[in-house]
């Protein structure tokens, strides 16, 4: 049946980018409440499309953004699997940047000369999802899903998924699985698949500043008063030492090391710092000393700025000495270190380090422990050849130097392992202007989402 099935999707080509397109028009960006309603119009059009495939839907209340919940008919004697994504987007700020609008998909060459799409959710995760309803209206249409499928599609990942958790729990028993499969990763490089194993966590803060009660002339008060932007610029600096490495006391009293035969296979991999460095425009990379690119990205925490917001930023001068400076600060953890005691430690720092004479407080945007899945299990192993099978090309395995939460959400609360089948690139430009979606990724991807689903089936015989 597998072979029908892909002869359908090959015939399908043109009619799932068109689908694909309408799903990219709708601006579900969760983190503006503005588009709360945009994100229930997109919720709605996953599930009115898994319901035309033969599947029972539920639209379902959060607390926040709805999630859509979709089953087949379950089987005695067939493996369970539970497809979890998210139809929620990131804000596509800045709008100057994009070459054609965000929410109004286009097909163009991208610097490979490869047909790509471009919008905002192309491949974060909207494409992804798609490759995967595409994947299961073809086995519907020839008999149905050789496995138990239960799909879990939410929105609110790009705002740390605030509702997921006590959802999960609540609906343990609707969400029973014997494996997980996600797809919100991503290919090594192009013509180098993968199956990505390994996650970083995530804790992701906002910090306020204020001084004067009011904006004061810097003429008038500069060198009395004490200024935030100048306060904050120094609290960040002090993020850092010398040698790139994370400024807070107890930062890497936890850090489990990635393996010796870890580190050998990412040594194989086809690696060209100098090209990914020009990629993104600059001339070499930077980073913590002492390690390799991969391990920097992959199995080494970092502390970034991700905003900064102070003063004056209109056209033209205007000498103000500003009353309040802000700044996002995310951190990416590894394996062993708790999110908790990371943010207790960059508080109590900033806390010790910024003047008495300057307020400072703290909102918290999230948190995640780093996630690692094993390899040595036929899931992992299936996986891995559906891959190679789906993309043409023999597969890997690789970590990913992002966070997917819901990882460690679902070993906790389920009990078992995700497979993280990625169809993307590391040029795709996630949550930035022109992010895009490679074509050939794309119907690789939708191959490889049916192929896997035949080899799963294999799992609960």
């Amino acid at each position: 049946m597998l072979k029908e099935v892909l002869s359908t999707l090959d015939q399908r080509r043109d009619a799932a980018l068109s689908a694909l397109k309408d799903l990219l028009r709708i601006p579900s960006v969760s983190a503006k409440k503005e588009h709360a309603g945009d994100c229930r119009r997109c919720a709605q059009w996953v599930a009115d499309h898994l319901k035309e495939s033969g599947l029972v839907v539920t639209l379902m209340d959060t607390g926040g953004h709805p999630a859509v919940v979709a089953k087949n008919e379950h089987k005695a004697g067939r493996p369970t699997v539970l497809l979890y994504g998210h139809y929620d987007v990131q804000p596509p700020e800045p709008l100057e940047l994009w070459t054609s609008p965000a929410f109004e998909p286009t097909v163009r060459k991208n610097s490979a000369g490869v047909d790509a799409v471009y919008a905002r959710g192309a491949v974060d995760d909207k494409g992804q999802v798609y490759a995967h309803l595409e994947a299961i209206s073809a086995w519907q249409a020839h008999g149905g899903l050789p496995v138990n499928l239960t799909v879990l599609i939410e929105g609110e990942e790009e705002i740390g998924s605030e509702h997921l958790e006590a959802f999960v729990a609540k609906y343990k028993d609707l969400l029973r699985a014997d494996i997980a499969v996600i797809s919100d990763t991503g290919q090594f490089d192009r013509g180098v698949p993968a199956l990505t194993y390994g996650l970083r966590g995530l804790v992701y803060e906002e910090m306020f500043l204020t001084g004067p009660s009011h904006d004061l002339h810097s003429g008038g008060f500069g060198g009395f008063a004490p200024n935030p932007a100048n306060v904050l610029a120094k609290l960040i600096a002090s993020l850092h030492d010398e040698s790139g490495k994370v400024n807070l006391p107890g930062f890497y009293d936890d850090v489990e090391l990635p393996t010796a035969e870890e580190t050998a296979a990412w040594a194989k991999l086809p690696m060209n710092v100098t090209r990914e460095a020009s990629a993104i425009g600059i001339p070499f990379d930077s980073g913590e000393k002492g390690y390799t690119a991969l391990e920097r990205m992959w199995a080494r925490p970092t502390c970034d700025v991700n905003g900064l917001t102070s003063g004056y930023q209109g056209e033209g001068a205007k000498t103000v000495l500003p009353s309040k400076a802000s700044c996002k600060v995310s951190f990416r953890l590894v394996p062993k270190q708790d999110p908790r005691r990371v943010r207790e430690s960059f508080r109590a720092a900033m806390v010790e380090r910024c003047p008495k004479n300057v307020k400072i407080e703290f909102v918290n945007h999230g948190a995640s422990p780093a996630a690692v899945v094993p390899i040595d299990t036929a899931g992992a192993r299936a996986a891995l050849a559906a891959i190679g099978e789906g993309f043409g090309k023999e597969a890997t395995f690789i970590r990913g130097g992002g966070s997917i939460p819901v990882v460690g959400l679902i070993k906790k609360e389920l009990g078992i392992d995700t497979l993280l089948v990625g169809y993307g690139l590391p040029d795709d430009r996630v949550h930035s202007p022109d992010e895009k979606f490679d074509l050939d990724a794309f119907y690789a991807g939708i191959r490889t989402s049916a192929i896997l689903y035949e080899k799963l089936a294999g799992l609960g015989r």
